[in-house]
């Protein structure tokens, strides 16, 4: 048998070398257009930012070291140019020699990856803008910064690596604006999570533009002059592109491949493309999303190693085990804080017009009588029939990858809201509660699903009118700090006794710092004869945090 590769990095390799471990005596060749053939392009930034001291380290495998381990032909520099899936042939240009030929194949792995995304902006292509996508970019941006000793930046894109080609920029002394056009950064996450991880980077000292759009580049003396769509300019001495990719589709276009409905390769379960001797994987396929069943792509290194290994399974042993498809969990840190998804955040679940609940809690890091501990806040997305988990998102700044990954397993494996409470984690003060954040999201949601717990959301304050009464139940101290407009204070441990100060006819919309005192409110007010009680999701401070920031964009946009 002879198996030929075409892309190398995380999906491609992955694929050749499971494929050697199945099948010692097949000749296996592997294509790569670039130099190198395996790399940490995840840690591309840290390099950037001198957190990664060595180049070296990013270089997991090498064109010699792939021979001399796996005995698999590695050629590098060389570009397939065209796949014949009839005559199961590509044509490969070498492009150190510019010499063409043809090798056949008995089944075919594509790897093409995805490509960044360049807008036709005038004055795009000046010196000093830069797409991140591999090793040589790293170093044509770091070259680039000690020649010019670069002291302003400009990212483009509020995305995971436009944040942080942010943050390592930041840590190397230089002036750091982020231009986003959307309202917020991060589009995976839903508006809260985003908002709290924006108030962090504006408090870090660094420049977010939302709603904001480049239209044009200039050259500036030894500068370079940033256009925005509202008149506005900014002065960069280092531009960063960084606005998104798409799946890298040019070779399969004429070979009569299937391309799928959000224009990457098409595969079946087993990812096999339209050709059953052809396989692909990586960030150019597209595949059923899980959750909805709608086709979708995913940019993450996990999925492609993991699509590799089962991509190698199939072609050797025979279509054997089905890929499942990602959830897309990711994880980025966002200066101090890290900021994490899994699942479908709410907004893409109501486009997808799937009925569901949203529930946002705080929770500490390790035990709060433990020195250290930090708060985190944890939004689930769950259906409101049987409980089951679409959605986690978390933002803090200790324990959020742990949570995270919890959560991920949970909504992989279609679990429920109730498989949040039962979840037993390892337990010390140091390490968690007893009764860990994830704990308390599924006994919220339990509340929620079984009506002992009613609640409505920062931006649906718009549904309360004069006539309804706004409770807020912190201590007077906490009121008097900062209060919802319109709100009168009663606190929780006085409500008992006040109850008769509220009208048992209206609508009462309670509220505290972070949910919990407002839903003891709540309970005894509905026990007491007050049918119409709500309770906001996430409390005074998730409001507050949303509200400054939408305030913060539209002020942008108007000037």
């Amino acid at each position: 048998m002879k198996y030929i590769i075409i892309g190398a990095v995380a999906g491609g390799a992955s694929t050749a070398a499971r494929l050697r471990r199945l099948d010692e005596h097949s000749e296996i060749i592997m294509f790569e257009k670039g130099e190198h053939v395996s790399y940490a392009n995840c840690g591309l930034p840290y390099y950037i930012g001198n957190v990664i001291k060595e180049r070296n380290k990013l270089l997991i495998q090498t064109a010699a070291s792939f021979k001399e381990r796996f005995n698999i032909d590695v050629r590098t520099m060389t570009e397939v140019i065209n796949i014949d899936p009839k005559l199961k042939t590509i044509t490969a240009l070498n492009h150190i020699t510019g010499n063409k030929y043809v090798e056949n194949y008995d089944k075919l792995v594509l790897s093409p990856g995805a490509e960044p995304l360049r807008p036709p902006l005038a004055g795009i292509n000046n010196t000093g803008i830069f797409t991140l996508r591999n090793v040589n970019d790293t170093d044509h941006i770091k070259d680039f910064i000690k020649q010019k000793e670069a002291k302003k930046a400009v990212i483009i894109g509020a995305g995971f690596i436009g944040l942080e080609m942010a943050e390592n920029l930041f840590d190397l002394g230089m002036e750091v604006s982020i231009i986003e056009m959307g309202n917020q950064i991060l589009a995976p996450l839903d508006y809260p999570m985003a908002a709290i991880a924006q108030q962090h980077i504006r408090y870090k000292g660094v420049q977010l533009l939302l709603n904001s759009a480049v239209t044009a580049f200039e050259k500036n003396n030894n500068s370079i002059k940033v256009l925005l769509k509202n008149g506005d300019t900014l002065d960069a001495d280092i531009v960063i592109l960084s606005i998104g990719v798409k799946p890298d589709t040019r070779l399969v276009t004429n070979s009569g491949l299937k391309i799928g409905d959000v224009k990457g390769i098409w595969v079946n379960e087993y990812l096999q493309t339209s050709d059953p001797d052809i396989y692909a994987v990586g960030d150019a396929i597209e595949f059923a999303n899980p959750i909805t069943n709608q086709s979708m792509n995913t940019y993450l290194a996990g999925p492609a190693n993991k699509q590799g290994r089962i991509c190698a399974n199939n072609i050797v042993l025979g279509n054997v085990q089905k890929y499942h498809g990602a959830i897309n969990t990711a994880i980025v840190k966002v200066f101090d804080m890290i900021i994490a998804t899994a699942g479908m955040a709410s907004k893409h679940i109501t486009k997808a017009n799937i009925k569901h609940i949203v529930s946002t809690i705080p929770g500490g890091s390790h035990a709060g009588y433990y020195p250290g501990a930090e708060q985190m806040n944890i939004q689930i997305v769950f259906s409101p029939e049987n409980g089951q988990l679409l959605g986690a998102q978390v933002a803090g700044y200790k324990g959020v990858d742990k949570r995270i990954d919890i959560l991920s397993s949970i909504i992989q494996n279609k679990g429920t809201v109730y498989d949040l409470s039962e979840f037993e984690h390892a337990y010390a003060p140091p390490y968690s509660s007893a009764k860990d954040p994830v704990n308390m999201s599924g006994f919220v949601a339990e509340n929620i699903l079984q009506d002992r717990l009613r609640i409505f959301y920062w931006d649906q304050f718009s549904q309360i009118s004069d006539d309804d009464i706004l409770l807020d139940v912190r201590s007077e101290t906490e009121f008097n700090a900062g209060a919802i407009p319109n709100a009168i204070n009663i606190p929780i441990d006085n409500l008992r006794d006040r109850m008769t100060e509220l009208d048992l006819n209206k609508n009462i919309y309670t509220y505290c710092q972070a949910g919990l005192r407002g839903y003891l409110a709540q309970r005894i007010l509905r026990q007491n004869n007050y049918k119409s009680v709500l309770n906001l999701s996430g409390g005074y401070q998730l409001w507050e945090t949303c509200t400054k920031e939408m305030e913060t964009s539209q002020e942008a946009v108007l000037l």
